[in-house]
């Protein structure tokens, strides 16, 4: 008999979405910024420590308002790391800027913080730095160096929801930071995201940019007695409907977490002997970071044996899967951006990342048939 699949991501369902969007339904409020995104709003503001937080569309939106809140244009850079999703990029290149790629730190794929000084020139107008796995890299070390030069920190947070870095909460160290809502993450709302902003300069902008250039969230508080355009923006409000969903999510947060942090403890513990002996390097949490449990890879020794182990899972009916490539090397970063120093490390990173399927409500009958896949592969060409 054939076992289920075990795939490689699953959204989680949250006890009361289908009751939220009921509502919402009933209510006949079903745009964006009714109780449910207020709602939400909250429970975000209290998870991230952010004093304004902004709903969106989606976490690329939430990149591409701090493009406009910075006013990128030709001519402009901003720094960030090779190994990211590609939405860093396009929300620079989207406003004409150039994205300049820095490499990594090899053993956890976040941006190398010793290597973004010298990538800073007269023309720099922002520093980005993603949170790989919930994992932030060296943020006083990025923040000295940002303050020293005068650049805003953007944090792109897609994985790192709850996480801390050295006592800090993820997404309150730069002027903004964005989370992702995708279905993927650990919360989601199919499709969603949010811009924290940690810089009180920018909030009211930001509400016109996301608001299709209005001055509606100020109409709406009554602060103005009628709304028109006043500058740029798009419509980067998510519905009612997202948000209802997001809220019912949110409120499971802390179950949510314990569940897939429970899958991730399990991998960490249970392929700790096999990783050691088959010269295979697990993910690890360094010590100033938390767990996040967003993912759980495994980096193999070369790319011939990544390759080998996802088909060898593949053959077990467990998909794993690598990630991104660098953007360095991609097409579209080879045109729109600038490499000043090799990213070496961003390419044996992708080449070599192995991510086990990891999802809030997998089953330990699950977990232990990813467990026994992995430990049944054997690695060779590493004597």
């Amino acid at each position: 008999m054939n076992e289920e699949k075990i795939v490689f991501s699953r959204p989680f369902r949250a006890d009361s979405e289908a009751r939220n969007l009921e509502a919402v339904l009933a209510s006949g409020h079903a745009h964006g910024d009714g109780p449910f995104t207020a709602s939400a709003t909250a429970r975000l503001e209290q998870i991230t420590g952010s004093e304004r937080v902004l709903l969106t569309t989606s976490c690329t939106h939430a990149l591409e308002m701090t493009s406009m809140l910075l006013d990128l244009a030709p001519g402009d850079e901003v720094i960030l790391p090779s190994y990211t999703f590609p939405s860093a990029a396009t929300a620079v290149s989207a406003y004409g800027a150039t994205s300049v790629f820095v490499d990594v730190v090899k053993d956890t794929g976040v941006i190398d913080a010793e290597l973004i000084e010298s990538a800073i020139t007269s023309r720099t107008k922002a520093i980005s730095v993603m949170h790989y796995g919930g994992v932030a890299p060296d943020m006083h070390r990025v923040l000295e160096i940002a303050h020293a030069h005068g650049l805003p920190v953007i944090e792109d947070n897609a994985h790192g929801l709850g996480g801390e870095w050295d006592g800090q909460k993820l997404g309150t160290f730069g002027a903004f930071a964005t989370q992702s809502f995708h279905s993927t993450k650990n919360v989601h709302s199919g499709e969603g995201g949010a811009l924290l902003i940690n810089d009180d300069r920018f909030v009211e902008r930001a509400e016109i940019i996301r608001e299709k250039g209005t001055n509606r969230s100020r109409f709406l508080r009554g602060q103005v007695d009628k709304y028109s355009w006043v500058d740029k923006g798009s419509s980067y409000l998510p519905s009612e409907f997202n948000a209802a969903v997001l809220d019912a999510q949110l409120e499971q947060f802390d179950h949510i977490q314990r569940l897939r942090g429970g899958v991730w403890e399990r991998y960490s513990r249970e392929l700790a002997e096999w990783a050691a002996r088959s010269a295979v390097l697990p993910m690890t949490i360094p010590a100033k970071a938390t767990q996040i449990a967003h993912l759980f890879y495994l980096l193999m020794p070369s790319f011939e044996m990544q390759q080998a182990l996802l088909e060898h899972l593949r053959d077990r009916g467990v998909i794993g899967t690598f990630h991104y490539i660098p953007l360095d090397s991609s097409v579209a970063g080879r045109r729109f951006g600038r490499t000043p120093q090799e990213c070496r490390n961003s390419l044996d990173f992708s080449r070599r990342i192995v991510r086990l399927p990891l999802w809030a409500g997998m089953s330990d009958s699950q977990v232990d048939r990813v467990i026994d896949a992995v430990r049944a592969f054997t690695v060779t060409g590493t004597a």
